[in-house]
Formats: C-alpha cells, structure tokens, sequence
C-alpha cells in the first residue's frame, strides 16, 4: 500500500496533521518512536494546560487522550515504538524505514517534536544518586504525593504548572535560580495566589538523604538553607536529540531544526514539516502554533500529492 502521507510523530503536531489528513480523506499513517503524546506524556503528564482554546484547564495526558481518540476515530493507522531511520526517494514516491518495515507514502509530514529528549540536570551531589529514591523529573500522580513534602527547580511554565498541582494535595515548594520567572504572566499570578512557597535566586547545592531524599540544601545570598524534602521534582528543560533530522537529509538551520519555508515545506519535495522540530524567523513553541503549522503542512501535502484543479 502507498500511503497518501506518512505522518512521523505523534505528539499534538503530529495528531493534528492525522485528523486534518482524514479530514480530506488521504490515507494516513503516524509512526511514533514511543508513546503516542510526545511532550505531554513523556515529560508532565500532570501538568494542567491552561491556554489550549475549547478548555478553560485541562490535563495534559487528557488533552493526549483527546487528540489520540479523534485521530483514532477518523481511522489514521498509528504505530507506536517505530523509529523511522531513514526516508529515501523511491519512484514518485517516498519509502520511509523503520526496524519494523518499509512503507510507501506520496508525502510525509515531520512532526518529531524535539526528537529523542531527556531532562536535563542539575548536576549537583545526591541527583544520580537519589535518582528514584525521591528524586524524578516527572511530578508523580497526585495520589502518591500527599503526605509527602514537595520541592520544585525551574521558572518555567511547566515547573509552576507542577508546582500548583502539588499544591493541591500536599506541602509545596518551588526554587528559581533567577529572581524573576520565566512563565506567562497568568501563571506566575496563579502561584502568587497560591500556597506555593517560592524562594528565588537561589542555587541547588545538593541533594540530601542517604536510602531516599530527606532535604536539599540551597546557596541564596552567600548563605545556605536546609529545606526538609520528600520529593525533588526538576523541571529545568530538556536535552534533545534531533540527529534524525541529519540522516533524512533536510536542510537544517544553524540550530539544528528544520529549515521550513511559510507553507511548511523543507528542502526535500514531498517532505514537509511542522511543530518544534521546525525554525523559522518569529517562530513560537506553542502547542498551538504546531497544530496551526500541522494544519498548514496537511494542506500543502494534499495539495502535493491531490494536484486539485483549484491549487
């Protein structure tokens, strides 16, 4: 079978372009190297979304869900844990290469996300070693945190999103390095309004405990404090791994993302690209911009392979 397109990814970029590719009837296929979800699974499945339009909040693991169902029910073929390795040129066609098969496409729409991604660390004494034993990048279920003292590194959106569910069921405490967060203005407020105690610029001196986590200690202001923890949360960002992004022979930006131009189109015919795994001037890491670039990426891919009379 030669799919009409051939979708690599499966995070919210990548179910967009499935349900807007069955939108106009193109036979469809998403291949994911894990789990269908990406970023909102993989690393804060917890975390409550507050800008997504059609939810005033919702979780991100059910706005997941949601995407997987409607790209389910509208019959795209999703595989998970099928790396694509390779995407070569065939006979007016692309055959992209997995460890599991060969599959035909007319086009193919890139939406790997930040690739092969990792939390990045702290790098400070007690991290590896407590690793599991109180220390985790991900905020567990919110079940297993009651009780339990909470303190979470990072400024961003998604260390205070963490930091709020927390929040609701047990004692919280957030540490930014900087004096000011680096999270929407909304967020920042929201924590303000909370019980989340905060303690800025300070840096993570180490990490305490000898079988699991009993405190962290922190350096603010040439001094240091011990804070009493159950669990060190970091959410500092991630380390990607966009090497794939080389092997398929797309020209990259001095970054290392995909070069796109405004319809989504790389430098390979037939091949087109959306979400953070695509650079452009004025480019934003929104769920919402990949979705309105896997909008655009479908169009131009049925626009490709359909050749309608109107294009």
């Amino acid at each position: 079978m030669c799919y009409d397109v051939v979708i690599i990814g499966a995070g919210p970029a990548g179910l967009t372009a499935g349900i807007y590719a069955r939108s106009k009837m193109m036979s469809t296929l998403i291949l994911d190297s894990g789990r269908v979800g990406g970023q909102l699974v993989s690393l804060y499945p917890e975390k409550g979304i507050h800008n997504y339009p059609g939810f005033e909040t919702i979780q991100a693991r059910k706005l997941s869900d949601k995407l997987y169902a409607q790209a389910e029910s509208m019959e795209c073929v999703i595989k998970e844990n099928e790396k694509v390795e390779d995407i070569e040129n065939g006979d007016q066609e692309l055959i992209v290469t997995t460890a599991k098969g060969r599959y035909h496409a007319k086009s193919v729409v890139v939406a790997i996300g930040m690739g092969s991604f990792k939390p990045k660390k702290m790098g400070c004494p007690g991290e590896d070693e407590l690793f599991g034993k109180g220390v985790t990048y991900l905020l567990p279920a919110k079940e297993e945190l009651v009780g339990k003292k909470v303190t979470m590194f990072g400024g961003g959106n998604s260390a205070i999103d963490m930091a709020l569910v927390a929040d609701s069921v047990t004692d919280t405490t957030i540490v930014h390095r900087r004096a000011d967060f680096r999270a929407d203005e909304g967020t920042v407020k929201e924590l303000e309004n909370s019980g989340v105690r905060t303690i800025m610029s300070a840096n993570l001196v180490s990490i305490n405990g000898t079988d699991k986590v009993e405190s962290v200690t922190l350096s603010q202001d040439g001094k240091e404090i011990v804070v009493p923890t159950d669990l060190a949360v970091i959410n500092i960002g991630i380390s990607a791994d966009l090497e794939d992004l080389k092997r398929w022979n797309l020209e990259l930006t001095d970054d290392g993302l995909v070069k796109v131009g405004f319809d989504m189109s790389t430098s390979r015919p037939g091949i087109f690209a959306c979400g953070d795994a695509v650079s452009y001037p004025g480019k934003f890491k929104q769920i919402t911009t990949a979705c309105g670039e896997a909008t655009t990426a479908i169009l131009m891919a049925h626009k490709f392979v359909k050749k309608p009379y109107w294009a």
